[in-house]
């Protein structure tokens, strides 16, 4: 789950300066469940965007517009209101909006609406937490299940800092530390002896950008 949230307002706007008329793309998936790209989220930015002069050609909600098959289908079938358009006005994390951008044949100006603020697990509640940094080099397995990289606010991998201070982390005293949660995991499953292994440095070369992975060669 990819979590994004709406830009202001006043930054979109300033951002389609130059452009009448402008196609907007949502999305079926991320953005949806967070309430910031899907159809009902796609159709108040129309009002708004026609409030404020702007003529909104069209719009389209792709189950996922990260996926090239996804947005490829979309745009085809709104390729008569594309071709009136200026911009295209994306409501959805940022790899959705360099799909469009890929995936876009008339080399239409390509804009943000959101944030992309961070990959996270939706509990039954619906609020969202951010559990996995994307590291490339998972250590889930020796630490119950708990991810120090992102938990820990200095990512560290053998034990807790020196700062810790009655199962609170110094850099937030109303957070649990991540390592106090690791102990508290593995003696439960007795598994404390992961807590002897020392760890090798992280591989930061794991986590370097861009990643791709080739699939179909």
């Amino acid at each position: 789950m990819i979590v994004t949230e709406r830009k202001p307002l006043a930054d979109i706007l300033k951002a389609l300066e130059g452009f009448k008329k402008v196609f907007l793309v949502g999305c079926g998936e991320c953005s949806t469940i967070c309430k910031t790209g899907g159809e009902p989220e796609v159709l108040a930015m129309k009002a708004e965007l026609e409030k404020n002069g702007k003529a909104v050609t069209g719009f389209c909600v792709p189950e996922a517009p990260c996926n090239a098959s996804k947005i490829k289908t979309e745009l085809a079938k709104n390729m008569k209101n594309l071709r009136e358009s200026e911009a295209i006005l994306i409501m959805s994390c940022g790899l959705g909006v360099q799909s469009v951008k890929i995936n876009d044949r008339l080399g239409l100006t390509i804009l943000p609406a959101l944030n992309t603020m961070f990959g996270a697990v939706l509990d039954a509640a619906g609020n969202f937490y951010e559990k996995c940094s994307l590291c490339g080099e998972c250590v889930l397995g020796s630490t119950g299940g708990i991810c120090p990289i992102t938990l820990c606010p200095k990512g560290l991998m053998n034990g807790p800092c020196g700062g810790m201070n009655k199962g609170k982390c110094e850099v937030d005293k109303n957070r649990d530390c991540a390592w106090v949660l690791i102990y508290q995991e593995l003696e439960k499953r007795n598994k404390l002896g992961e807590m002897k292994k020392i760890k090798e440095p992280r591989d930061h070369k794991k986590s370097g950008k861009p990643h791709k992975l080739v699939v179909n060669q």
